[in-house]
């Protein structure tokens, strides 16, 4: 579920942003409307990092949520400046706005709009009372902030390139252990006690990356069929 959320998230942002570029014919302007369409999600991103820092007891310099091209052609859309320090607290530092992120998309769709109820619905295999359910989706209180929310907060909650570069030290170090306690003798413990518990909370963690796979998807139609529609109109398209 996670692998297809990057996907549909670089592809959804390159819709967004094209549909930008051809209704403003300004790269600044789009810029700043794309960065303000995703402002939640930015801010929580990097009040995570800060926090997490800070709970670390990790100093922290400059914090910025204004967005700015690097030179080699990607946008930032904010950042902050920790002090490198071990591979265990860099990577908790790197990994927070995933954590935020899930947590957020969480309380939205479990406390809001209800994703669980559908998804057992789902599983069950009860088609026409998960149809019933979805089509009463909106009618929920304030659906389009959650969704809102929901779509913005999981668009923009992963690690970048340098929030993930204390994570191949740290998977090794993690992979030997787990071999070390295979190898002692601890393998079947682990699975007794540790294996339902991990299987338990991977498929929680699956329904949400599930529900912010979906609310990607939707958007991500009308935002191409207009795309198209624009090229059409104006005989340009956005390379």
């Amino acid at each position: 579920m996670l692998l297809p959320l990057v996907f549909l998230q670089r592809l959804l942002h390159r819709e967004i942003q094209a549909v930008f570029v051809l209704l403003t014919r300004n790269v600044h302007l789009t810029i700043g409307l794309f960065s303000f369409l995703f402002f939640p999600g930015v801010l929580l991103h990097e009040l995570s990092h800060f926090l997490m820092a800070k709970l670390l007891r990790v100093r922290t310099g400059k914090i910025s949520l204004i967005p700015r091209t690097l030179p080699d052609g990607r946008l930032q859309m904010g950042y902050v400046e920790t002090v490198s320090t071990d591979i265990a607290r860099d990577s908790l530092i790197g990994l927070a706005p995933l954590l935020a992120g899930t947590l957020f998309v969480a309380y939205a769709g479990v406390y809001h709009l209800q994703i669980h109820t559908l998804w057992n619905v789902l599983r069950n295999g009860q088609l026409e009372l998960f149809w019933m359910g979805l089509s009463m989706l909106p009618k929920a209180q304030d659906f389009y902030l959650w969704f809102y929310l929901a779509f913005a907060i999981s668009s923009t909650m992963m690690p970048s390139e340098s929030d993930r570069h204390a994570w191949l030290p740290l998977g090794l170090w993690a992979a030997a252990l787990l071999a070390l306690a295979v190898f002692s003798g601890a393998g079947t413990w682990m699975l007794e006690n540790l294996a339902p518990l991990i299987d338990n909370f991977l498929n929680s963690v699956a329904m949400l990356f599930g529900f912010s796979n979906a609310v990607h998807i939707i958007l991500l139609f009308p935002f191409f069929v207009f795309h198209r529609l624009l090229v059409y109109i104006m005989q340009v398209d956005v390379q």
